[in-house]
């Protein structure tokens, strides 16, 4: 298969590279494996006996536990046997078998995919913390040859996850960087120059500011380049000898156009260097001023593992040819595909929950307009009622949050099971500045009557909201249709329109074209983020 279009994959990322992604067909991978750094390490550490069950909503950063899985999946890299064998037996001798050994063993076998899945002259970039780092990298040398270990990168995130007093502050991550072979594509990045090196550019012409360097350099050449040139022997220049920086034809061709500066006397010729010239000081393995995101950024989309723009632009630039493909296999909020979109490269995105995938659809449209939608394509969504009702019964929290995907509302932010009657909210305006209004949705996966009703009216009157949507995948009974109607309808001020206070959305009428009804409804994804934003500017005000 070769890829065309631009792809986000729902579902295991394991299963998804080994049934959909061709050998040698990425050019770059990017990959943020999520995992509970904040935990203490007695936890992480603590021996499991296998029986523990997978939790109620099925994230990766919820799945790195020694359970059943984990213990097939082990069992299955013995069988393989080789040095990714002996080095797990090793390291599970070492720690046990505990959270910790968990991830290792998860990603171990995603690893060898995405080896496989790499073009010859790909990079494979993986961002991990101190917690697992040291381990991880093990993993990486057996499975990708430590000869093909380029950098370790260590990205300050500048702010603090550490709430320890008796430690240094812990606030960087660090970036493996591998390649598949030694002939991969590498497009050197540079910095900003530093205001000293700025300065030493104080001379002017026509063409700009430059600085003037030498054309003479330490070190005896007996080539071209040590040759005398206009009278001038390198060789005799100094007590080691001195070499001219290019051959004479070619400090012939400066000087005719006029870029060599001779002194009236008694000095050595010097050659003019633009700054425009300049490209930077090539970056090295520390990196550090590209943002932060949090509750304040602009880039910011309440997701807790996100990261800046910037970062995987730097990645993108460096490691993936214009006509190439990046793969992100746990693609979370979806920064690497909007940065590789915008760079327009092509990409490929992978995430367990539809929650990630809602979250990726509207940023993506939010970012580049409705046109995005016909530039990729989503594969493991139900499209039909069938598959609508087979993922509401192997998990309704994915449902939940496919369902308010359909419509383009955002999930609560709440625990698990903290259930307050609300599933997901709207965001819509009266007018183009007007206030910002509220729509509560639930989603009923099972059974519904009109008690859900009763309760979606009580929730919008406690959260004085406008309007309450509830998404049902069962047909809803008249008594719910009627108890809908008898709550009246809400009327924007200086409008003749009246939207229903209470609307019943199944899905099929969604499949079908249905939508909700209200004023003016905005991104939700955006206003919750700019709600954010202003509670934090008033909170600072407020402590001034």
């Amino acid at each position: 298969m070769i890829i065309m279009k631009n792809t986000l994959y729902y579902g295991d990322n394991l299963d998804i590279l080994r049934r959909y992604i061709e050998d040698e067909s990425i050019d770059l991978i990017y990959l943020d494996p999520p995992f509970k750094s904040n935990q203490d390490y007695n936890v992480l550490f603590s021996d499991r006996n296998g029986t523990l069950s997978n939790a109620q909503i099925k994230v990766f950063e919820d799945t790195w536990r020694w359970n059943i899985e984990a213990e097939n999946t082990f069992d299955e890299l013995l069988k393989l046997g080789g040095k990714i064998c002996d080095v797990l037996v090793g390291i599970e001798r070492f720690i046990g078998r505990n959270d910790m050994m968990a991830y290792l063993v998860m990603m171990a076998p995603r690893l060898i995919e995405l080896k496989r899945v790499l073009k010859s002259t790909g990079s494979i970039y993986i961002h991990c913390d101190t917690t697992a780092s040291h381990y991880l990298k093990i993993i990486m040398d057996v499975i990708f040859d430590p000869r093909n270990f380029k950098n370790e990168i260590i990205w300050k995130r500048s702010h603090t996850r550490s709430s320890i007093s008796k430690i240094f502050r812990r606030n960087h991550d660090s970036i493996f960087f591998y390649t598949k072979t030694d002939d991969y594509f590498y497009n050197q990045q540079y910095g900003q120059l530093s205001n000293a090196s700025l300065k030493l550019y104080h001379y002017n012409d026509k063409k700009g500011r430059y600085r003037l360097v030498p054309v003479l350099v330490s070190g005896i050449r007996h080539g071209k380049t040590g040759e005398v040139w206009r009278g001038i022997d390198p060789n005799g220049q100094g007590k080691s000898g001195m070499h001219w920086i290019t051959i004479p034809d070619k400090l012939k061709e400066y000087e005719k156009q006029g870029l060599l500066v001779w002194p009236k006397r008694g000095k050595l010729p010097q050659l003019k260097y633009y700054l425009e010239e300049n490209k930077g000081v090539p970056l090295g393995d520390t990196w550090d001023k590209l943002g932060i995101i949090e509750a304040s950024s602009k880039e910011g989309l309440g997701y807790p593992t996100q990261k800046p723009e910037k970062l995987l632009e730097r990645i993108i630039k460096t490691s993936c040819p214009k006509d190439g493909i990046v793969l992100d296999p746990f693609c979370g909020c979806g920064t690497a595909i909007s940065v590789a979109h915008r760079l327009n490269r092509k990409w490929v995105g992978i995430d367990i929950t539809h929650l990630a995938i809602t979250l990726i659809k509207h940023r993506l449209r939010d970012s580049f307009g409705e046109k995005v939608e016909s530039e990729y394509e989503v594969i493991g969504e139900p499209i039909s009622i069938s598959g609508a009702k087979a993922l509401a019964r192997q998990d309704r929290f994915q449902f939940q949050w496919w369902a308010l995907g359909l419509v383009g509302a955002r999930p609560v932010e709440q625990k698990k099971g903290a259930d307050k009657g609300i599933d997901g909210r709207l965001f819509f305006r009266e007018t183009e500045k007007g206030t910002v209004k509220e729509t509560i949705i639930s989603v009923k996966s099972g059974h519904v009557g009109v008690r859900d009703i009763r309760d979606l009216r009580g929730v919008i009157e406690r959260e004085k909201a406008e309007i309450g949507i509830l998404i049902t995948l069962k047909k809803p009974t008249n008594p719910m249709i009627n108890e809908a109607i008898n709550a009246g309808f809400y009327v924007p001020k200086g409008y003749e329109t009246k939207y229903q206070k209470i609307q019943i959305l199944t899905v099929e009428d969604i499949f079908n074209g249905k939508k909700i009804e209200s004023p003016r409804t905005e991104n939700s994804f955006k206003i919750k983020q700019a709600r954010k934003r202003d509670r934090t500017a008033q909170t600072k005000i407020g402590e001034l």
